[in-house]
């Protein structure tokens, strides 16, 4: 399609943050909501954007994530809201796993300041934050490091994580979809993640709201499975309804003081 210097406006705002809602789009371009919706659909229908209930975002994969470095800019105030949301109900003097992501990064970040802590990970960038905090105990998987991101993957990383049970399980994921299956698109990470979910005594799912809806190749598990879930926007259908029929806990993480 041919777009106008609106549409390309609208096209790099979206780029920049990963997604956006239709009002807030609006509110950008100084347009009302039915400009928003035409150019929306017609960027959609070219395939530049990918629309889902209430707002727009670029389109994704279904079998390779985005880069690392730009992960850790999407939506990092709400990763920090919800990392913030989880730190507050960590109890000092816990075991826990934290998996492969930037939400878990975030979190890590988030519980520097707790005591006693003995922590399991598959993800050198949660070692090097953790290890920070003198009181807390460290454990790093073996297995084989990804460059990309410093995630350890393969059956030793699986192998390592079945010699335990944690109080808690704190992961993240890559998409969430409307079939309750939670997704990710490295089938090594995902069978670290689903020893990780057998072997924790309660897990909690870290997730901002840009993972409803987001496909990804290889199912991980399904939100039966989650105790918690802490995200930053209230999940719309059918998300709020699955969670409800899973009987899960959510937790929205709001601005803090």
């Amino acid at each position: 399609m041919r777009s106008n210097p609106r549409q390309i406006k609208l096209l790099h705002a979206v780029r920049e943050h990963g997604d956006l809602s239709v009002e807030t789009l609006a509110e950008m371009l100084g347009v009302t909501l039915q400009t928003v919706r035409r150019d929306v659909q017609g960027l959609a229908d070219a395939g530049l954007l990918v629309r889902f209930h209430g707002g727009v975002r670029v389109p994704t994969s279904t079998v390779e994530n985005i880069a690392h470095t730009q992960r850790e800019n999407l939506h990092a105030a709400g990763k920090a809201r919800i990392a913030a949301a989880i730190a507050r109900e960590v109890p000092n003097g816990c075991s826990l796993i934290l998996n492969i992501g930037t939400t878990t990064e975030a979190v890590a970040k988030a519980l520097l300041q707790h005591q006693g802590l003995r922590v399991i990970t598959n993800n050198l960038n949660v070692a090097a934050i953790l290890s920070g905090n003198t009181s807390c105990e460290v454990i790093v998987t073996g297995g084989v490091v990804r460059p990309r991101d410093r995630g350890i993957v393969g059956e030793a990383t699986v192998d390592f994580i079945r010699q335990f049970k944690v109080d808690l399980a704190v992961i993240g994921i890559s998409g969430i979809e409307a079939d309750g299956t939670l997704r990710d698109y490295d089938y090594r990470e995902v069978k670290v993640a689903q020893a990780i979910i057998d072997h924790a005594r309660e897990v909690w799912l870290a997730a901002d709201h840009s993972k409803f809806g987001r496909p990804a190749m290889v199912e991980l598990a399904r939100l039966s499975q989650i105790n918690r879930l802490f995200t930053d926007a209230p999940p719309a259908p059918p998300f709020d309804s699955l969670l409800e029929a899973a009987g899960i806990r959510c937790t929205i993480a709001q601005d803090t003081p």
